[in-house]
């Protein structure tokens, strides 16, 4: 009895452990899609000041320059 007991708590916990981890995967997926629109949106602000000539938000972009993510900065220059 104890070891079907013991059978039927580990496939639980196998399948909510899977489930966690493609959770995790999602939310890893987000952020890096969250971080990556943050850039397009400060790219296009960019350019919007160029055209209609006003001064870009330094302060914006310098703090979106040397963005560190998991202890690398991001060297992609969009």
């Amino acid at each position: 009895m104890a070891f079907f007991i013991f059978l039927s708590m580990k496939y639980i916990f196998d399948s909510v452990i899977g489930q966690i981890k493609s959770t995790e995967n999602i939310i890893k997926m987000l952020e890096t899609r969250a971080s990556v629109m943050n850039n397009d949106i400060l790219r296009i602000d960019l350019l919007v000041s160029s055209a209609l000539e006003l001064t870009p938000p330094i302060d914006r972009v310098a703090r979106a320059e040397n963005f560190v993510e998991d202890g690398k900065i991001d060297a992609r220059r969009d």
